[in-house]
């Protein structure tokens, strides 16, 4: 099924905008928001490489950590887009978005994550938009281009793949496990990184390193693979695929059992989740990490 984008019929008296929207913390309107923009994103950084390349690529934290023409447009994009139905929003974007709100809802943005999949024409790379409020993150989009797959959850709504629910996997024997991982921009943290990775994969099925958080995350809530696990990423990367993650079936938490955050993240269905915590932890104890 391919996603469509959606829209909402219903007039809107332009003098109540603002308070209306503002004060409606409804996660279906956010679902069909954070979709809108997703697919409108994502189709014109697809289109728009095929049709006139990338013309600037720039760098941030590393050499290796790219930005292009198109993230920031992206950005500029899905920002807009959200002041415009919801003014009073705070929003955090990857590429410098920082607009502070009073509503009670928080955006979290990644224009295009895996930008250097994105780069090379691989197509591994996806729009990842979050919203969250005090209680925790709402509503998480991602839409992957290449594929044309639209990847949603609601907090308590479950996760679905262009409109059908999905499920993480059942694999409970840690030896059978698929493991989608990813690696630090930074040269010293990948090569520890590396050093963890040669001990794990002769205990496991394999590994998988797509390049892209969000992405991998999906691919984990649609049974794809059967565990991920990563370091050092920002909230926008993690958010929207956490989220749908866990509507999908599975748990989360940090690489030693805590709630999750950015700097340390695992999922997998219950199973799996405590013996590949276990396990990595020995390794670490192993490397003296």
């Amino acid at each position: 099924m391919t996603p469509e984008t959606p829209h909402d019929e219903t007039p809107h008296d332009e003098t109540q905008h603002d308070n209306e929207h503002d004060n409606e913390h409804d996660n279906d309107a956010l679902l069909r928001l954070a979709t809108d923009l997703a697919l409108r994103a994502g189709r014109l950084a697809r289109d728009g490489r095929a049709e006139r390349g990338i013309s600037t690529a720039d760098t941030k934290s590393s050499v290796t950590d790219m930005v292009t023409e198109f993230d920031k447009a992206n950005e500029a994009l899905i920002v807009g887009g959200i002041l415009a139905a919801r003014p009073h929003d705070a929003i955090v974007g990857e590429e410098g978005t920082d607009t502070p709100g009073t509503s009670g809802v928080d955006w979290l943005i990644d224009p295009i994550d895996g930008t250097t999949n994105f780069m090379y024409d691989l197509p591994g790379w996806a729009v990842s938009i979050a919203a969250r409020t005090a209680v925790g993150t709402q509503v998480g989009v991602v839409y992957v281009p290449a594929t044309d797959e639209l990847f949603t959850a609601t907090a308590g709504g479950g996760a679905h793949l262009n409109g059908t629910a999905i499920s993480c996997s059942t694999t409970d024997e840690v030896s059978l496990a698929l493991v989608a991982t990813g690696f630090s921009y930074s040269a010293v943290r990948r090569a520890l990184q590396a050093q963890r990775v040669a001990v794990l994969l002769p205990q496991v099925r394999d590994l998988r390193r797509l390049g892209a958080a969000a992405a991998d995350l999906c691919n984990l809530a649609a049974g794809r693979v059967d565990v991920y696990f990563e370091q050092w990423l920002g909230p926008w990367d993690l958010a929207a695929g956490e989220l749908i993650a866990r509507e999908a079936g599975c748990l989360t938490s940090t690489l030693d059992g805590g709630v999750v955050r950015p700097d340390s993240v695992i999922a997998a269905n219950p199973e799996l989740i405590g013996p590949m915590r276990g396990l990595i932890a020995e390794i670490d104890v192993q490397l003296g990490f």
